[in-house]
């Protein structure tokens, strides 16, 4: 048996798996977020463990001989959030979030230190990454920086507190700005740039390594036979890979969770920064993940039921399976900003288009026309990059709307393949890279495909009449500095 933990933004979820691949149960438990400031967003990292435990302990509660036969542990969580870490392992501040945009200056400050950063990490410095927050941090917080001994990233901490131990897995340092992605390393050179040094960071792991086991006293009270072995895990879109089966050259797929991405592995880099592609290390080793990444995604479906104040499924429900046209609304996904091709944390969203005969519906479809839109624009960075999309899987809690992947069968051009259990990816993904750093098994026989449960086929007519939308939405896109 096998646990996969995902520490995302909005939720942890963790899963448990037995030996042929099959999803056992699963439990989750919410976040919440804090915006202490307009773009500020931040999570104290005590929820991350007091919503994991409480998964463990429903499910030993529910499946209780099932967890005591846990050989393997993979972790997977949301990527870039800083984590600082006091003598005694203490958190000095909440975590700066991937989707807080207060470093901006300091990304430009990080590039005129170190020229070298973009041929050396295969991104551009922008606010959503690890090593600007920490020069804010310098800058703003001099007490809390001077008095930070280790810096972690979300699942590092929640690692640490499961095991005692400070490890990081290369997948998700690379979304860090310290890594250099071709060597899998840290680099001294960006570390010396933000005022650090390795001795402030943990030790890294190939994401389906060993990395640690389970201390004694957790083991115990989750009633495990054994102190299982935690694998070195991935980040989310990494992890989500690993339980899509996507470990080959091309297997493109999308994530529709909190926020979004277009992503395709790479047995190379093929780095494309000053277009804001991204380049990460994959959780399996010598395999690299190019990805155009929009910061709204499925929450921005979560935004429009708050504001009519319904549940997401009842805005849904009345779009059908598949649209008859573009809706007349536009709508610009940018509500925290954007990454993907502007790498503008300033940019805000927008309705355009509204008028007395606007119903809720038409701006419902906008919305998600909005992120479709937003992914191609991600699709385009990545072709110039030389990386052609062909069709696309879908996870995240989006792909259970078979209208939005309608919609993204036209918007991008090409197939679209949802699976049953597509919003599970990431723990799932874990939970593979937890049995492999048991087993020791041959990657492609753990890490296969599951069944595509349905396949959403381009429109030629709504393809034409999206293509032409696009143009006059992209239109719409003003930097406001």
């Amino acid at each position: 048996m096998y646990l996969g933990i995902d520490l995302g933004t909005s939720a942890v979820k963790t899963v448990l798996v037995d030996h042929t691949q099959r999803v056992i149960a699963s439990e989750s438990r919410a976040l919440t977020i804090a915006s202490p400031h307009p773009g500020y967003y931040e999570q104290d990292p005590a929820q991350w463990i007091e919503a994991t435990f409480a998964t463990l302990d429903a499910l030993k509660a529910s499946h209780g001989k099932e967890l005591a036969a846990i050989q393997g542990i993979g972790l997977s969580g949301q990527m870039h959030g800083a984590t600082l870490l006091d003598a005694r392992d203490r958190p000095l501040r909440p975590c700066i979030l991937w989707n807080d945009g207060r470093s901006a200056a300091e990304c430009r400050i990080l590039e005129q230190r170190w020229p070298a950063l973009r041929a050396t990490t295969g991104n551009k410095a922008m606010p959503g990454f690890t090593a600007p927050k920490l020069l804010w941090i310098a800058a703003h917080e001099p007490g809390i920086f001077a008095a930070t001994r280790i810096v972690l990233q979300p699942k590092a901490y929640l690692r640490l507190v499961l095991s005692g131990e400070a490890i990081e897995d290369v997948s998700d340092a690379s979304g860090s700005l310290w890594l250099d992605a071709a060597r899998r390393d840290w680099s001294d050179a960006a570390l010396a740039a933000t005022g650090l040094s390795r001795a402030h960071m943990p030790r890294l792991v190939e994401g389906c390594a060993p990395a640690a086991t389970l201390r004694p006293e957790l083991a115990q009270r989750w009633g495990m036979a054994r102190c299982p072995m935690i694998a070195g895990g991935a980040g989310d879109n990494p992890a989500g890979a690993i339980g899509i089966g996507a470990i080959t050259p091309g297997t493109g797929f999308i994530s529709l969770g909190t926020s979004g991405a277009l992503l395709v592995p790479s047995d190379h880099i093929a780095a494309n920064p000053d277009r804001v592609v991204h380049t990460f290390c994959h959780a399996i080793p010598g395999m690299w993940i190019q990805a155009g990444a929009i910061l709204s995604a499925a929450s921005c479906l979560a935004w429009a039921a708050h504001l009519f104040g319904v549940a997401e499924a009842e805005l849904l429900a009345p779009l059908g399976a598949q649209p008859q046209a573009p809706s007349p609304v536009s709508f610009l996904p940018y509500l925290a900003g954007e990454r993907t091709p502007h790498d503008d944390p300033d940019v805000r969203g927008m309705l355009d288009g509204l008028s007395h005969g606007t119903d809720r519906t038409a701006i419902v479809q906008a919305v998600l026309e909005g992120v479709a839109f937003a992914l191609a624009d991600c699709r385009d960075a990545l072709g110039d990059a030389g990386i052609v999309v062909t069709e696309a899987d879908v996870i995240g809690g989006g792909s259970r709307s078979r209208f939005w992947l309608s919609v993204l069968a036209n918007v991008l051009d090409v197939p679209i393949h949802r699976f049953a259990d597509g919003e599970t990816g990431a723990a799932f993904g874990a939970a593979r890279l937890g049995r492999l750093a048991v087993t020791g098994e041959a990657i492609a026989a753990v890490c296969t495909s599951p069944r595509r449960v349905e396949t959403f086929e381009p429109d030629r007519v709504l393809v034409d009449a999206y293509a032409a939308r696009l143009s006059a939405w992209r239109e719409l896109y003003r930097p406001r500095h």
